[in-house]
């Protein structure tokens, strides 16, 4: 779909509108690191932890898509189109990761984790639709590797958060009288300032230009008002998605599927076949819970790093390339984890893993973004956020049954679907139509 020119902008404007994903993901990076440990800590069984995890997916699947098309529909000459979600959220956020280490009961912890979720997906959904916003179509493989590389960054510093109070500022590690212990506490308090400061950097730093035909903007959004009419829009626009969306949506399921597995069952894969250890109360447990922190910063780290140099393979190559090759290195690296005793060596598939969340977070964007309507980017780009949070549902209902009617409660297991489907994943990219990337070969 040919789009109108946009102005290049410098290195620096793409910074200043990427910057508050660093936020955004030292909040995710919290929640996927420490959220089983809090969950195991407060008395749940390990083969419930997938279904209590069910509220991070149903919050984005709710949410995203209702937020996609609002923020098309917005218009504010101070605030702009989207970055008054990116402020609401980031407040709402910040709130909830003050809340969720001071949980005292398993059903607060789950509220909160809805809470949290929701006011997260908040501010990212119009981080993707900014970057179709304001990018030529030349640009927005770069964007959206901007993105990622801030995501990493703010991934391995939350990561790593509950080991740095532990072994350089003496907090304890250990939980008392069934409380999370206090490194959680602290790294969610320091996580919830950290969000509202990054993302108030991008809402003070960051322009958005009006509408090119502003009365065809209002027309639109007038007609649009109304309850009956949104609902009617949103569910709509499933039966006019873009082929290449379609396609996409084939290989985000097994993506998906691959990376819920390892946020829900890697510490305590870790904590019995490396710690030896299944008592969350112990203090086995909660090292392997700070591993796991530093397992998941590696992974962050090396995206940062790979997310600067996916678009120049691309460019020597193929996006589709690109996306096929990082998976299955993802997908091989998460089964290898069954075969290693190490704590040492568990970092090194952390590595294959960092590869694939790089691309996972770039190329299926900035292929889907050359594809879509400049009007609808939000909303499409909120209703993409489907094919992200459906997997993540199904897996969140069927993992458990599996784990403890097939895999006798050995969590490792999960791990191993979890990297087939990812290796799937990436040979499935071999259907996806790439349109855009032509069209940019031709101008180049």
């Amino acid at each position: 779909m040919q789009q109108l020119a946009k102005p290049k902008l410098s290195f620096w404007q793409i910074w200043n509108m990427s910057f508050g994903f660093f936020g955004i993901q030292f909040g995710f990076a919290l929640q996927n690191t420490n959220t089983s440990r809090i969950f195991a800590t407060l008395g749940a069984d390990i083969d419930n932890l997938s279904i209590l995890w069910l509220a991070a997916p149903i919050t984005g699947l709710l949410v995203q898509p209702v937020i996609g098309y609002l923020s098309d529909n917005t218009w504010h000459p101070v605030w702009g189109r989207r970055r008054p979600f990116f402020f609401v959220g980031s407040v709402l956020a910040s709130m909830a990761m003050f809340l969720m280490p001071n949980s005292s009961k398993l059903w607060m912890a789950v509220f909160v984790l809805w809470l949290m979720d929701a006011s997260i997906n908040i501010s990212m959904e119009p981080f993707r639709a900014f970057v179709g916003d304001k990018l030529d179509a030349s640009q927005q493989t770069g964007g959206f590797a901007m993105q990622t590389f801030f995501i990493g960054c703010g991934g391995v510093i939350a990561s790593l958060l509950p080991t740095i109070f532990t072994d350089y500022l003496g907090v304890s590690n250990v939980p008392v009288n069934g409380a999370i212990p206090d490194t959680v506490r602290y790294s969610f308090y320091v996580g919830g300032s950290v969000y509202f400061l990054a993302v108030l950097w991008t809402v003070l730093f960051s322009k958005e230009d009006a509408p090119a035909d502003m009365d065809a903007f209002l027309a639109e959004r007038a007609a649009s008002k109304g309850l009956g009419n949104a609902v009617k829009e949103i569910l709509g626009g499933f039966l006019k998605m873009p082929k290449t969306m379609v396609q996409l949506a084939i290989v985000q399921f097994f993506t998906w599927v691959a990376l819920f597995s390892m946020w829900v069952y890697t510490t305590p894969s870790i904590a019995a076949g490396v710690f030896h250890s299944s008592d969350a109360q112990s203090a086995g447990y909660q090292e392997a819970g700070n591993w796991v922190g530093i397992m998941f910063a590696m992974y962050g780290g090396v995206s940062a790093i790979a997310a600067f140099l996916l678009p120049m393979l691309a460019k020597l190559t193929s996006r589709k390339f690109v996306h096929l090759l990082c998976l299955a290195i993802g997908g091989v690296s998460l089964i290898s984890i069954f075969a290693i005793t190490s704590k040492e060596m568990l970092l090194v598939p952390m590595v294959g893993v960092g590869i694939a969340w790089a691309s996972v977070l770039t190329m299926p964007y900035a292929i889907l973004a050359g594809a879509l309507p400049a009007n609808k980017m939000g909303y499409y780009m909120g209703l993409f956020n489907f094919f992200v949070v459906i997997p993540q549902i199904v897996a969140g209902v069927v993992l458990g049954a599996i784990l403890k009617n097939f895999f006798a409660n050995q969590s490792v297991k999960i791990l191993m679907l979890g990297g087939a489907c990812m290796v799937l994943a990436g040979f499935l990219t071999l259907i996806v139509q790439d349109d855009a990337e032509k069209t940019i070969a031709k101008e180049a």
